[in-house]
Protein backbone atom coordinates (compact mmCIF):
# COMPACT_ATOMS: atom_id res chain seq x y z
CA UNK A 1 0.00 0.00 0.00
CA UNK A 2 1.43 3.78 -0.59
CA UNK A 3 0.03 6.56 0.89
CA UNK A 4 0.98 9.40 -1.38
CA UNK A 5 0.19 13.26 -2.46
CA UNK A 6 -1.82 13.97 -5.41
CA UNK A 7 1.07 14.14 -7.59
CA UNK A 8 1.54 10.76 -7.77
CA UNK A 9 -2.32 9.64 -8.10
CA UNK A 10 -1.94 12.10 -11.54
CA UNK A 11 0.96 10.34 -13.01
CA UNK A 12 -0.60 7.78 -14.78
CA UNK A 13 2.93 6.29 -16.30
CA UNK A 14 3.93 5.90 -12.78
CA UNK A 15 1.26 4.56 -12.01
CA UNK A 16 1.68 1.40 -14.34
CA UNK A 17 5.23 1.54 -13.20
CA UNK A 18 4.30 0.82 -9.87
CA UNK A 19 2.08 -1.96 -10.61
CA UNK A 20 -1.12 0.11 -8.42
CA UNK A 21 -4.05 -1.68 -9.01
CA UNK A 22 -6.24 0.23 -6.77
CA UNK A 23 -6.87 3.64 -5.86
CA UNK A 24 -8.60 5.42 -3.38
CA UNK A 25 -8.78 9.36 -3.51
CA UNK A 26 -9.84 10.92 0.05
CA UNK A 27 -9.89 14.18 -1.62
CA UNK A 28 -12.60 13.90 -4.31
CA UNK A 29 -15.81 16.07 -4.85
CA UNK A 30 -16.06 19.69 -4.20
CA UNK A 31 -13.68 20.38 -1.12
CA UNK A 32 -10.04 20.68 -1.86
CA UNK A 33 -10.01 17.92 -4.52
CA UNK A 34 -8.11 16.12 -6.56
CA UNK A 35 -9.96 15.79 -10.09
CA UNK A 36 -9.63 12.21 -11.04
CA UNK A 37 -11.99 9.37 -10.91
CA UNK A 38 -12.66 5.84 -12.25
CA UNK A 39 -12.79 7.28 -15.71
CA UNK A 40 -9.37 8.82 -15.32
CA UNK A 41 -8.15 5.49 -14.72
CA UNK A 42 -10.30 3.30 -16.93
CA UNK A 43 -7.92 2.62 -19.42
CA UNK A 44 -4.99 1.16 -16.61
CA UNK A 45 -7.43 -1.35 -15.33
CA UNK A 46 -7.23 0.00 -11.81
CA UNK A 47 -10.24 0.02 -9.20
CA UNK A 48 -11.00 3.61 -7.97
CA UNK A 49 -12.77 4.61 -4.61
CA UNK A 50 -13.53 8.09 -4.07
CA UNK A 51 -14.37 10.11 -1.13
CA UNK A 52 -15.37 13.48 -0.77
CA UNK A 53 -13.72 14.47 2.75
CA UNK A 54 -12.39 18.33 3.59
CA UNK A 55 -9.72 18.38 5.86
CA UNK A 56 -11.12 20.51 8.51
CA UNK A 57 -11.54 19.37 11.87
CA UNK A 58 -15.01 19.64 11.73
CA UNK A 59 -15.31 17.14 9.05
CA UNK A 60 -17.25 13.85 10.00
CA UNK A 61 -14.40 11.71 8.04
CA UNK A 62 -15.49 8.24 10.43
CA UNK A 63 -18.59 8.18 7.76
CA UNK A 64 -16.02 6.52 5.35
CA UNK A 65 -14.11 4.23 8.09
CA UNK A 66 -15.79 1.16 7.16
CA UNK A 67 -15.41 1.94 3.64
CA UNK A 68 -12.16 2.72 3.35
CA UNK A 69 -10.82 -0.03 5.26
CA UNK A 70 -13.30 -2.28 2.95
CA UNK A 71 -12.14 -1.61 -0.09
CA UNK A 72 -8.45 -1.77 1.20
CA UNK A 73 -8.57 -4.98 2.49
CA UNK A 74 -10.04 -6.51 -0.33
CA UNK A 75 -8.00 -4.73 -2.32
CA UNK A 76 -4.85 -5.80 -0.41
CA UNK A 77 -6.36 -9.77 -0.22
CA UNK A 78 -4.80 -10.84 -3.39
CA UNK A 79 -0.98 -10.39 -3.35
CA UNK A 80 -0.45 -8.86 -6.25
CA UNK A 81 -2.63 -6.01 -5.93
CA UNK A 82 -1.19 -2.74 -4.94
CA UNK A 83 -3.37 0.34 -3.27
CA UNK A 84 -2.32 4.01 -3.68
CA UNK A 85 -4.58 5.70 -1.05
CA UNK A 86 -4.34 9.78 -1.75
CA UNK A 87 -5.46 13.19 -0.90
CA UNK A 88 -3.99 16.49 -1.91
CA UNK A 89 -0.89 16.40 0.49
CA UNK A 90 -1.09 12.53 1.73
CA UNK A 91 -1.10 13.63 5.05
CA UNK A 92 -4.40 14.11 6.72
CA UNK A 93 -7.47 12.94 5.24
CA UNK A 94 -5.51 10.06 3.31
CA UNK A 95 -3.59 8.98 6.41
CA UNK A 96 -6.73 8.79 8.63
CA UNK A 97 -8.42 6.54 6.48
CA UNK A 98 -5.19 4.26 6.45
CA UNK A 99 -5.02 4.49 9.78
CA UNK A 100 -8.74 3.26 10.50
CA UNK A 101 -7.80 0.86 8.50
CA UNK A 102 -4.84 -0.68 10.26
CA UNK A 103 -7.36 -0.33 13.43
CA UNK A 104 -10.21 -2.22 11.84
CA UNK A 105 -8.37 -4.74 9.91
CA UNK A 106 -5.16 -5.41 11.93
CA UNK A 107 -6.40 -4.64 15.20
CA UNK A 108 -3.85 -1.89 16.01
CA UNK A 109 -4.78 0.77 18.07
CA UNK A 110 -4.62 4.37 17.20
CA UNK A 111 -0.71 4.88 18.75
CA UNK A 112 0.46 1.57 16.73
CA UNK A 113 -1.07 2.69 13.89
CA UNK A 114 0.20 6.20 14.18
CA UNK A 115 3.50 4.72 14.58
CA UNK A 116 3.57 2.18 11.80
CA UNK A 117 2.78 4.70 9.30
CA UNK A 118 5.14 7.04 10.71
CA UNK A 119 7.70 4.64 10.00
CA UNK A 120 7.08 5.33 6.19
CA UNK A 121 5.79 8.54 5.44
CA UNK A 122 5.01 11.86 7.59
CA UNK A 123 1.73 12.13 8.05
CA UNK A 124 -0.59 14.62 10.15
CA UNK A 125 -4.00 13.94 10.49
CA UNK A 126 -5.91 17.50 11.12
CA UNK A 127 -7.27 17.39 15.48
CA UNK A 128 -10.50 16.46 14.70
CA UNK A 129 -9.47 13.12 12.46
CA UNK A 130 -7.29 12.14 15.68
CA UNK A 131 -10.35 12.44 17.54
CA UNK A 132 -12.51 10.93 15.53
CA UNK A 133 -10.03 8.01 15.23
CA UNK A 134 -9.42 7.73 18.98
CA UNK A 135 -13.29 7.06 19.22
CA UNK A 136 -12.85 4.40 16.95
CA UNK A 137 -10.17 3.09 18.81
CA UNK A 138 -12.12 2.92 21.91
CA UNK A 139 -15.26 1.44 20.02
CA UNK A 140 -12.77 -1.57 19.12
CA UNK A 141 -10.94 -2.07 22.47
CA UNK A 142 -14.75 -1.85 24.27
CA UNK A 143 -15.54 -4.85 21.30
CA UNK A 144 -12.61 -6.56 21.86
CA UNK A 145 -12.87 -7.02 25.50
CA UNK A 146 -16.70 -7.80 25.39
CA UNK A 147 -15.51 -10.50 22.35
CA UNK A 148 -13.52 -11.66 25.41
CA UNK A 149 -15.78 -11.73 27.83
CA UNK A 150 -18.16 -13.33 25.57
CA UNK A 151 -15.92 -16.55 25.31
CA UNK A 152 -14.52 -16.48 28.71
CA UNK A 153 -18.07 -16.99 29.36
CA UNK A 154 -18.67 -19.61 27.50
CA UNK A 155 -15.98 -21.40 28.12
CA UNK A 156 -16.97 -21.48 32.09
CA UNK A 157 -20.24 -22.63 30.64
CA UNK A 158 -18.63 -26.10 29.49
Amino acid sequence: MNLNPEKTALERPGLRDLGVTHVLNAAEGKWNNVLTGANYYSDLNIKYLGVEADDKPTFNISQYFFLAAEFIHEALSRPQNKVLVHCVMGRSRSATLVLAYLMMKHSLTVVEAIEHVRQHRCILPNHGFLKQLRALDITLQEDKLRRKRDMEDQESKT
